[in-house]
């Protein structure tokens, strides 16, 4: 019964989170929106490592590689073809799956740390095949690609007249509320539960007759099909690209944001945004001088106080509200 009266909260919770969530355009400032939206780029972006590490048990520190090819893809479609902005995202989701996908078919060789080091090897090649000369043309080099913000589209009623900065964030919303609902589709399908057996033990799986190989390597393709399509919403909110933006440190921060929200939990995507774009400025702001020192000290209460992270926490705390103590004579 404690399961079912959650559950039912839950789900009377989430369609108001929803309404709420795109309400805030029309009481928020615009810069506020501004940060609102990369930390919905962020958790679409930490979604995807998610798929991978969370329910797969993949570990990665190169998605920085497959954010920026995604952020590239838009970029250079943008500035070079004149392609509308929200057209790119569907390139750069087949260019990143198809990249992942190829990734992940050596990497089966690979597993744990030296997946991990395969990866962080990848994070630290992309920005300096961006800088190549050779592809300085396309990709603009250290220089970058600068991008012209969209604008709402044209057609709107009078009652519904909102600027770029409303519009921007109600798009980016709307693919990170499809991104989320896809990844629960998936893992309450056959394949999401394939995915997952694998994670706890891939052996017993192959005994049941999964093939391990073709879902690790279609998992790499789907995290970094989540992971561009973030890339390119971020390049599009930005309106910039550099191959300094996209370094390894910014694979350790997507790794931050998943720990931290809780690894194997969707809505601790959006919580793992919220932690890497704001905890570092909170930090800046107590200290300038010990801005690591302070970051590096939350991280650490986080991790030791809530081992599952927020998220897991959060799903504990009704737990045990709603916990029957038995009663003497039961």
């Amino acid at each position: 019964m404690a399961h079912l009266a959650v559950s039912s909260r839950l789900r009377l919770l989430l369609p108001l989170g929803a309404a709420l969530a795109f309400a805030v355009p029309w009481v928020a400032s615009n810069f506020v929106l501004f940060q609102l939206t990369l930390v919905l780029v962020y958790a679409i972006a930490i979604l995807g490592l998610n798929l991978l590490t969370g329910f797969n048990g993949q570990v990665s520190l190169g998605h920085s590689a497959f954010f920026a090819l995604g952020a590239y893809t838009a970029a250079i479609l943008i500035d070079q073809a004149h392609w509308p902005y929200w057209a790119t995202l569907p390139v750069a989701a087949l260019l990143c799956f198809a990249f992942g996908f190829l990734f992940g078919l050596p990497a089966l060789r690979l597993q744990g740390s030296y997946l991990a080091l395969a990866t962080f090897a990848l994070a630290v090649t992309m920005p300096q095949l961006l800088k190549f000369s050779r592809l300085e043309a396309l990709t603009g080099g250290v220089q970058g690609i600068s991008l012209n913000k969209p604008s709402a589209p044209a057609g709107l009623p009078t009652w519904l007249t909102i600027n770029a900065d409303q519009w921007l964030y109600c798009f980016v919303l709307a693919v990170a509320l499809l991104a989320a609902a896809g990844a629960v589709q998936l893992m309450r399908s056959r394949s999401g539960r394939a995915l997952m057996a694998i994670r706890d033990h891939s052996i017993a799986a192959t005994a049941m007759g999964i093939d391990v190989s073709a879902y690790k390597s279609l998992t790499f393709g789907l995290s970094a099909l989540y992971t561009g399509v973030a890339g390119a919403l971020g390049a599009i909110v930005v309106q910039y690209v550099a191959p300094d933006s996209y370094t390894v440190l910014f694979s350790i921060a997507l790794l931050v944001g998943l720990v931290v929200g809780g690894v194997g939990s969707i809505p601790g995507a959006l919580i793992g945004g919220l932690f890497i774009l704001y905890v570092p400025n909170v930090a800046e702001k107590v200290s300038k001088s010990l801005a690591g020192g302070i970051y590096a000290l939350i991280l650490l209460l986080v991790v030791y106080l809530m081992p599952l992270g927020i998220a897991g926490a959060l799903k504990r705390w009704p737990a045990l509200r709603f916990k029957r103590h038995p009663q003497e004579g039961d």
